[in-house]
């Protein structure tokens, strides 16, 4: 019937990519190819027959509580798309998606002066559980035998809420600790870079003091009218004379730091909820020389917003790590730079004035900034002004596809005192829609010189970054190419194509499953943080197609993956773009989702089919 002929359709569409690729689809080797329902119908069968063997495990053992270890059904989120009367999906920006509440996923949680053995100042006022026994009862089932936390450090500070509380609890319900393992990390800070509960309420409060920037504010304010203000800038930044006997030269002058000696591929955010701490510590491992934070509203940030400080938290694997902030007015940045500048680690501040989400853009930030240079300038000032590391600047090659500005903006930025410049090879109209223009970023290096221009888009294999680097940039800026696959470091520094294996990547998605553990917490509610980031990421990484599949290599990131197998089930498991597999993936890791569990990808809000 119909259907037969659907399939056999299918087929011979499968049979022509095999001989000529289709237009924007990966070339991927023959005998890979499949179509999309036996694609789809093989993991269904494979996951339902591992259900089927897990259940039957599970009848073989007596569990005295009710919560089952066996894996959910999986959920669907049908989108509704009534309101339009076409009844399409809303284009661009990812419209279509709809606004979701947060989910609690426990009903009542346990005091934490419980888990910390001590009396709880709220006493019978207390909204959260006080009887263990009950709690213990009421709690869902440990995910496994060993926690990682535990296990690194010797104590767990999530006591008996941790999802891995046997590990380290006895049965009388107290906390055990390893002495050694202990000792190994007293006193030692892995995550700078924390809000102090001091510095919010100062800041909640507006008591925080900022006089170096009201200095300059007061400057811009005199002079508004004379155009004196520039002159103002020129004198602060001008250093005392240096003392020195003999000749002097610019190496005695700018001492260079290690990082800035060598070649470095620098990994910055792509967007919020993807560029976190557990993944850049996850690039870390593979090679990237720099991190930067995700970007940061320098409003929250001054507003003393604990989800906002969150962002500029450092692990101390960072060994060369900057905070991205964004911002329309001189005085808030400039502010915000001294708060910065003042009560955190970091080792240079970038302004993203490249960012081209509509939130930021209609209020004069992102890349509104560039067609504002005179705000512009203000801004870069007054945050060198106060600051006492580097100031770096992100932008694109302009707003409106056909007419960059970045070149006109670059010699006037090596002026205001920018100590580098990180240029996205598009505009904001084309988002990533088109190809980066490299050409475009070569001319700009010429005029960044001597100030480092680092080149950024579509690197996702060591050719491109070796073609990158002979355009003259002075480093390279990887954010997708590292979202698909965080080897790309790796492969870039031993100039090879890494064939990484199904068991490997999963090896990865575990690191990053016990650093989001320690980051958010081993207890119900950080699992399932954990979970939802590692799902955000898992957006990305079924982009990617296995070295050994293809038929022209390397992968290009504009490239779509058609349907293909792996080379086992774990493989084709991860090539799915289903959120469903996703969820079953985030299963092998984190242990089964809640009942009242949803999720909606941020980046591909049409992955529910």
């Amino acid at each position: 019937g119909r259907e037969t002929v659907m399939e056999t359709a299918e087929e011979v569409n499968v049979s022509k990519r095999a001989d000529v690729a289709a237009k924007g689809e990966a070339a991927i080797k023959p005998e890979f190819l499949t179509t999309k329902d036996k694609f789809h119908g093989l993991l269904d069968s494979e996951w339902q027959s591992s259900k089927r063997e897990k259940a039957s495990e599970s009848d073989a053992v007596e569990d005295s509580k009710e919560t089952s270890l066996e894996e959910p059904e999986p959920k669907r989120l049908k989108q509704n798309f009534e309101g339009r009367p076409d009844g399409k999906r809303l284009r661009g920006q990812n419209k279509s998606r709809p606004h979701t509440k947060p989910t609690a996923y426990d009903e009542k949680r346990l005091c934490h002066s419980i888990i910390q053995n001590k009396e709880c100042p709220f006493g019978a006022k207390c909204f959260f559980d006080h009887d263990i026994v009950k709690y213990m009862d009421s709690k869902p089932s440990d995910i496994g035998e060993t926690c990682h936390i535990y296990e690194t450090f010797g104590k767990c500070a999530y006591g008996l809420s941790c999802r891995f509380a046997k590990a380290h609890t006895t049965p009388d319900f107290k906390s055990m600790e390893k002495a050694d393992l202990v000792k190994v990390y007293e006193g030692r800070t892995m995550v700078k870079n924390n809000m102090s509960k001091e510095l919010q309420g100062r800041l909640r409060k507006r008591s925080v003091s900022f006089e170096k920037s009201e200095k300059y504010l007061k400057t811009l304010s005199d002079n508004k009218d004379k155009g004196a203000h520039l002159m103002f800038i020129a004198c602060v930044f001008h250093s005392a004379p240096v003392k020195t006997v003999g000749p002097l030269t610019d190496a005695d002058v700018i001492k260079l730091r290690p990082c800035e000696k060598k070649q470095v591929y620098l990994f910055q955010s792509l967007s919020s909820r993807c560029g976190n701490l557990p993944f850049r510590r996850v690039c870390k491992r593979f090679g990237a020389d720099i991190t930067c934070g995700e970007m940061a509203m320098c409003t929250n940030l001054l507003q003393g917003h604990q989800s906002e400080w969150a962002l500029l938290r450092r692990h101390e694997s960072e060994d060369v790590f900057g905070i991205q902030v964004e911002g329309s007015f001189p005085d808030t940045m400039t502010r915000c730079a001294e708060l910065i500048n003042n009560n955190t680690e970091v080792d240079f501040v970038d302004i993203n004035s490249g960012c081209p989400i509509d939130l930021v853009y209609n209020k004069g930030g992102g890349c509104g900034l560039m067609t504002r240079t005179r705000k512009f300038e203000r801004i870069v000032k007054g945050m060198n002004y106060v600051l006492d590391v580097p100031l770096t600047v992100k932008i694109r090659t302009g707003v409106q596809e056909k007419s960059n500005i970045a070149h006109k903006l670059i010699p006037e930025m090596k002026n205001w005192g920018v100590s580098m410049i990180t240029l996205h090879g598009r505009s904001r109209e084309q988002r990533y829609t088109k190809l980066a223009d490299w050409d475009y970023i070569t001319t700009c290096a010429k005029l960044a010189s001597p100030i480092p221009l680092f080149g950024n888009g579509d690197i996702l294999s060591y050719e491109d970054a070796m073609k990158a680097k002979e355009t003259g940039v002075s480093g390279i800026m990887i954010a997708r190419g590292a979202l698909i696959k965080p080897w790309i470091f790796t492969e870039i520094k031993e100039s090879r194509h890494w064939d990484i294996s199904s068991s490997e990547r999963l090896d990865i998605l575990k690191d990053f499953s016990n650093f989001g553990l320690e980051h958010w917490g081993s207890d119900t509610r950080g699992v399932e943080r954990t979970r939802t980031f590692l799902l955000e990421w898992l957006s990305f990484l079924c982009r990617y197609i296995p070295v050994g599949l293809l038929e022209r290599v390397p992968q290009k990131i504009n490239e779509r993956p058609p349907y293909y197998m792996g080379r086992n089930y774990l493989e084709t498991l991860m090539a799915s773009q289903n959120v469903e597999d996703w969820i079953r993936i985030s299963e092998m890791l984190l242990g089964p989702v809640p009942k009242n569990f949803e999720f909606l990808p941020k980046h591909k809000a049409n992955s529910y089919k």
